[in-house]
């Protein structure tokens, strides 16, 4: 599939979910969404309201970071930040599952929670997200939890928060959309700081990418492209 810079930019999750970002940081972040053509700011739950006004009369989605980074909250505790963040403008709901549940091999927990979770955001005509944090499962335990997505059908899962102890890497990208296939797309973050690796993600299977260095994937990509005489680049799936 051929794509252009545009193309590359409508992957792209804005990201800032610092606990220390400032309204300044927060109109930055969308004014930078904007100029870029960003598919997405992503922001914890409580700047909803503040970024959707930002990016009100746009294409680009406010996405509302949920139970987020741990997933140690009640299913009912998700469910109402996630009814919340949309009352406030959140038109995208990214959500951290319950890992001690998983490593229990709760599975039904699991399953309702995701289920829930899914249920209210497609109510509201909106996308799922469900973050595995991979830096804390093993290989069958993100397997197992593809499968179980497979079965729910979240829109995306997600490799990783960027808060655990390591990020997304392209092997668990390529191993989560060998399980889902087109059933469910598949969202990289979390250290993705650069256009290679970005380029890296997106062969694996990614259809979304989270990272705070949108700008400087793109202006990297815009450099390469004129460099090469090109308007687009053509990337060949790899799972």
């Amino acid at each position: 599939m051929k794509y252009t810079l545009d193309d590359f930019a409508r992957l792209i999750d804005h990201t800032n979910l610092h606990a220390d970002a400032t309204h300044a940081d927060m109109k930055k972040l969308c004014y930078e969404a904007k100029k870029y053509h960003f598919k997405m700011v992503a922001i914890n739950q409580v700047q909803s309201a503040f970024c959707s006004k930002q990016l009100a009369g746009t294409d680009i989605d406010t996405g509302a970071a949920i139970a987020f980074p741990l997933g140690q909250q009640s299913i009912a505790s998700k469910v109402f930040d996630t009814k919340d963040a949309i009352k406030n403008g959140a038109n995208e709901i990214d959500y951290v599952i319950n890992i001690t549940e998983l490593k229990a091999k709760n599975y039904d927990y699991i399953k309702d929670e995701m289920t829930q979770m899914v249920d209210v955001c497609h109510e509201h005509h909106i996308p799922c997200k469900v973050i595995f944090e991979n830096c804390y499962l093993t290989k069958d335990e993100i397997k197992k939890m593809a499968e179980i997505a497979k079965e729910v059908k979240p829109d995306f899962i997600k490799t990783s928060t960027g808060f655990g102890t390591s990020g997304a890497k392209v092997e668990d990208v390529k191993l989560m959309k060998s399980v889902v296939g087109d059933t469910v797309q598949v969202k990289a973050a979390g250290g993705i700081r650069n256009s290679d690796d970005f380029l890296a993600m997106v062969r694996a299977g990614a259809t979304r990418i989270g990272c705070s260095a949108g700008v400087k994937i793109i202006e990297a990509l815009k450099q390469r492209m004129k460099d090469d005489g090109v308007t687009s680049i053509d990337i060949k799936t790899e799972y």
